[in-house]
């Protein structure tokens, strides 16, 4: 197990590097772009440093039932980074001391930890106020022993967070397969039957939109306007919030869009979107990302490049939050992606 451990983060970091050269080089290196640290300097933001941890982010694993498109993470159902109950118990330990309102369980597709369950019902314990998991809706229809997992999200109180590309068919299936979309509303109409969703009810409900190509979102207020009347029009569905992420230039969309010749015209429309308010609430600033095997990163994003903190403290064994909270934000070309426009966050727009 621990060879096999090793041989995927000795993968991850040679494909990583790869990323990072790609992103380092081009229409930056010749001069044709700022590189991001001299872009949010000139802006009086460099360097980026954090505030008080609200967030705790926890990647589960890579393993997915769906390979999508638009997906930074690379997963799908051939990926076998999982984490262990006892990196999970490390993390416990982490939420009963930190300061963190907020635990973010995300992959692949969480449920799909043979100990997701387990974790969720010892983490529930723990107190948090938003207890988050990102599902992407089609595993509650993918096998038997998910069928109940509405119920299980109830039960915990369990704050879901949805992957939903497109309100229509179509679309939806382009970027995440056919059938994807027919599953998807499926499963919101069993949350929508416990309570999930519907307006005023404790149990939240929030879908996330990714663009399907490559360009920005497009106003998120607007965007959930015409998701919920759409969607409520056509399938009698109710949700609480739309977020709007920006598809940051890595690992799949990455290759996406160096395989379509989109590279630079994204950069380009990415840096020229840049806006210096969105800056100051970058996700990086309040939370930390901790990966299936238990390094420590900045964001989701840093993750999968292996941009582990720029701190001593590296890993959750060896977790110590003072010190975490004393270092500087490690930054790319990528992070344009989150200063673009309105921003973007695992919790939508930041601006």
């Amino acid at each position: 197990m621990a060879t096999k451990s090793l041989r995927a983060r000795e993968n991850m970091l040679a494909e990583s590097n790869k990323q990072l050269e790609v992103l380092n080089g081009g229409v930056f290196a010749n001069g044709e772009l700022p590189y991001f640290k001299d872009k949010i300097a000139k802006t009086g933001h460099f360097p980026l440093r954090p505030r008080k941890l609200e967030i705790l982010q926890i990647n589960v694993g890579y393993m997915c039932n769906q390979v999508c498109e638009h997906c930074h993470v690379d997963a799908g159902p051939d990926r076998k980074e999982i984490m262990t109950r006892e990196t999970m118990s490390l993390c416990l330990d982490i939420v009963r001391t930190t300061g963190a309102h907020t635990l973010d369980l995300t992959g692949g597709a969480p449920e799909m930890n043979p100990d997701f369950r387990w974790f969720v019902e010892e983490a529930a314990k723990a107190g948090i106020k938003d207890f988050i998991v990102r599902s992407n809706l089609t595993i509650i229809r993918a096998n038997k022993k998910y069928h109940d997992l509405p119920e299980f999200f109830k039960k915990h109180n369990v704050h879901v967070i949805s992957s939903m590309p497109h309100y229509t068919r179509g679309k939806t299936d382009k970027q995440r397969g056919d059938g994807v979309f027919d599953k998807s509303i499926k499963a919101l109409q069993e949350l929508n039957a416990i309570g999930y969703g519907i307006p005023n009810s404790p149990l939240r409900l929030d879908l996330v939109y990714n663009p399907s190509g490559a360009f920005l979102p497009g106003d998120q207020a607007a965007m959930e306007r015409d998701f919920k009347k759409a969607l409520k029009e056509d399938f009698k569905i109710d949700f609480h919030n739309l977020f709007a992420i920006t598809n940051l230039p890595i690992s799949r969309f990455l290759d996406y869009l160096i395989a379509s010749g989109n590279y630079e015209d994204y950069m380009y429309a990415l840096v020229e979107a840049y806006n210096p308010a969105a800056v100051e609430n970058v996700m990086c600033t309040n939370t930390l990302s901790i990966g299936w095997d238990g390094w420590i990163y900045d964001c989701d994003f840093n993750q999968m490049l292996g941009l582990k903190v720029a701190s001593k403290i590296q890993h959750i064994r060896d977790y110590n939050e003072t010190v975490l909270n004393d270092r500087n934000i490690i930054i790319s070309q990528h992070c344009y992606g989150c200063t673009a426009g309105a921003g973007s966050s695992c919790q939508g727009s930041v601006v």
